[in-house]
């Protein structure tokens, strides 16, 4: 009989997100007649934009003539959009970064989990603590985690702690690892490393050989001078650094799909032998074997975001969240919780109170106020005792969830 990959068999066996709503499912048929607002899942609820919505009637329009017709196009992306991105999201930012750097995919999720199709098993990996759960649980089918140990941790895996005790900021690795991943503004917690914070990650990995793998999907609501848009805005990173970007929390695309890789052509990495080998081909080899690309009605969609009446209407629905995550922090700050994240970021972070757990939190918010946030703990061991909500609920919503925890008539 066929074999199966045990490395599956490790794995918990509910993904966090899919616990989360099955728990509430659960509550929700058992209490039918209470209204739920949900601030777990990372889920946006604002429209696509104008401009978005124009682009794809007319892409929609192409595909129904024969002259203007597309089928196939090139997995790696269209040069009608790379080459936006190299112009928007790097070369104005001073950044040299080229549009055969650029790889078009279907979100950011995808590509970081995919990553893993080119590096060699053997690597040593180290995460920041809490983590997003896909950078892991990759590693984990990919053969890379080892065990799972009583705590929590995988044996082969090194766990960098985030949490109030060191400002959320996590320390350098000690044990070397091969490869680093890095999400900024952070999730879960919200937080961000500023530009000299980001220079010592890169300073490492240039010393020590390592591979920084940078998810910079949050990206377009840092609004601080000195927080990095971009990890290539620090000197030498393209010497190390592979970047993700999405287009679902930046423009309303998760419904839609879409998101980007950066592979500098001066990223090179080291076979069997010891020889050195660049990344770019390699991904761009992985990439037409075994994605077959983006629509061309979404890539048309993203487009139109690199115009000014795509930027303007981008910024007032990145404004709208950020408007959401300040009632929210500043909500729950006046009533007394523990917060962090909510400035340059979509995502709070709580400390649970008193000796509560991550899960009997969660609990107690859907059962004492109907409202829906992540437990802290399945973002990792050091996420015990937080809670994550995001600002992506409507603003009415948003300000009906601080009511119910302040009570009527509360100053937000």
């Amino acid at each position: 009989m066929f074999r199966i990959n045990d490395n599956y068999t490790k794995l918990p066996a509910s993904y966090l997100f899919s616990e989360v709503a099955r728990r509430v499912n659960a509550y929700q048929e058992a209490h039918p007649e209470v209204e739920i607002i949900r601030m777990g899942i990372g889920d946006v609820t604002r429209p696509l934009c104008k401009a978005v919505i124009d682009a794809l009637h007319k892409a929609v329009d192409d595909e129904a003539d024969s002259a203007t017709f597309h089928g196939y196009g090139p997995e790696q992306g269209y040069d009608f959009l790379t080459g936006k991105i190299a112009e928007y999201d790097y070369q104005r930012r001073g950044i040299d970064i080229s549009p055969d750097e650029i790889f078009i995919s279907d979100g950011a999720k995808s590509d970081t989990g995919n990553i893993g199709d080119i590096l060699a098993v053997t690597n040593r990996i180290a995460v920041t603590d809490p983590v997003y759960p896909v950078y892991i649980d990759t590693n984990v089918m990919g053969g890379r985690g080892g065990e799972l140990l009583p705590d929590g941790r995988w044996s082969n895996i090194e766990y960098l702690p985030c949490t109030s005790e060191n400002g959320f900021v996590p320390a350098l690795p000690k044990e070397i690892p091969d490869v680093i991943y890095l999400c900024y503004p952070n999730n879960p917690t919200g937080t961000t490393l500023t530009r000299d914070e980001l220079k010592k990650w890169v300073d490492y990995c240039r010393t020590y050989g390592s591979l920084l793998l940078f998810d910079a999907a949050y990206e377009a609501y840092i609004r601080e001078d000195d927080v990095p848009h971009s990890i290539y805005e620090i000197e030498g990173a393209k010497e190390v650094a592979i970047e993700f970007r999405s287009y679902s929390k930046t423009a309303g695309f998760t419904g839609i799909r879409l998101g980007y890789t950066v592979v500098p052509k001066a990223l090179l990495g080291r076979d069997s032998e010891g020889d050195e080998v660049a990344l770019n081909p390699l991904w761009r080899r992985r990439q037409t074997t075994k994605f077959n690309g983006a629509s061309y009605l979404t890539q048309r969609g993203a487009e139109a975001l690199y115009t000014e009446e795509g930027q303007s209407q981008v910024k007032e629905t990145i404004d709208y969240y950020l408007e959401n995550a300040r009632i929210l922090r500043d909500g729950l700050a006046a009533v007394g919780y523990e917060v962090v994240g909510g400035v340059n970021s979509p995502y709070i972070w709580i400390k649970t109170p008193g000796t509560m757990t991550s899960w009997e939190f969660f609990d107690y918010l859907l059962d004492r106020y109907h409202i829906v946030g992540t437990p802290g703990s399945g973002f990792g061991p050091s996420g015990e005792g937080y809670f994550r909500l995001t600002a992506f609920n409507t603003r009415e919503n948003t300000l009906r969830a601080i009511e119910r925890l302040a009570g009527e008539g509360k100053n937000i």
